[in-house]
């Protein structure tokens, strides 16, 4: 065996030594590093409220259904993945049916037209925010969400364009991980939503014109 064969084994050897130790450093970063996900659960009650005689088409779309909001740490990293699309959908599947004598669920606003309602509501997440103790240096999680909301008739015709937003925190001592915090102050958040909504929506000037109409 020559010196130059003997050399290249060598060779072959300490690269795959280098492959190795990078893989496992590596491996090593994204797990120290990992980005924690959250996926926002919990119930919603129903408000107690006096019906609108009115058959609404609620429109969800795929912003919505697959919203997700992501916390970055101070140095530009992903932090934290926070997944609420559905839960905002279980919201207002709670809430609707209590403020509307029918609702509708639709996928399109060619399946509103067809499904004869009075109004189709679309509810749109233009803002999220979350404030962690670990960088407000305050005791508690803080998650504010703004929503524009949109009422338009079946046909696609403006009736109604307005903006909520919701509030919601809970204390560090209250939970154990970041995770169940956000969680519940997600949820809270939520909850005021709901509230908010079904007790201001015949408040909104369009929304009170076009009910007088009707």
């Amino acid at each position: 065996m020559g010196c130059g064969d003997t050399m290249t084994k060598l060779e072959q050897y300490i690269g795959r030594y280098i492959r190795q130790v990078a893989a496992l450093i590596l491996a090593s970063t994204l797990t120290a590093c990992g980005v924690s996900n959250v996926v926002i659960d919990g119930s919603f009650p129903t408000p107690n409220i006096s019906k609108l005689p009115l058959t609404v088409a609620v429109l969800y779309d795929d912003a919505l259904r697959q919203f997700s909001y992501m916390e970055y740490s101070e140095t530009g990293q992903e932090e934290i993945n926070i997944e609420s699309g559905q839960s905002h959908i279980q919201l207002f599947n709670a809430v609707l049916p209590a403020m509307f004598d029918n609702v509708i669920e639709v996928q399109s606003q060619a399946e509103a037209v067809s499904s004869g309602a009075d109004a189709v509501f679309i509810p749109v997440i233009e803002e999220f925010q979350l404030a962690l103790p670990s960088k407000t240096r305050l005791d508690v999680y803080e998650i504010w969400i703004k929503y524009n909301m949109r009422l338009e008739s079946a046909e696609g015709d403006y009736i109604a364009d307005w903006v909520l937003t919701s509030y919601g925190k809970t204390p560090t001592e209250t939970f154990r991980s970041n995770e169940a915090a956000i969680n519940e102050a997600a949820i809270v958040a939520l909850r005021d939503l709901a509230s908010s909504f079904s007790l201001s929506f015949s408040q909104v000037p369009e929304v009170r014109d076009w009910l007088n109409s009707q």
